[in-house]
């Protein structure tokens, strides 16, 4: 079982959007960024979270929980 779960994620991602509209509003979503995540990881991106994830996919997902990491919007990244 993925802990925490696409609920409590989901929370929390929305919770820091400085938008109107949830900036992730389907599992998908959070399924797309932990998996670009966890690539960038295996890759040799350093870890942000530290714990006793001992893979990059629980490494991506404590990340997005904690806020290390945070998903941009569509918009966000056509500005960058």
């Amino acid at each position: 079982m993925l802990h925490p779960s696409y609920l409590e994620l989901m929370e929390v991602i929305n919770e820091g959007a400085d938008q109107e509209e949830p900036l992730v509003n389907s599992r998908y979503s959070i399924v797309m960024a932990t998996a670009k995540r966890a690539r960038q990881i295996v890759d040799g991106s350093e870890p942000k979270a530290v714990g006793r994830a001992d893979n990059a996919l629980s490494i991506a997902v404590q990340e997005l929980y904690e806020g290390e990491v945070r998903i941009i919007s569509d918009e966000e990244e056509q500005d960058s």
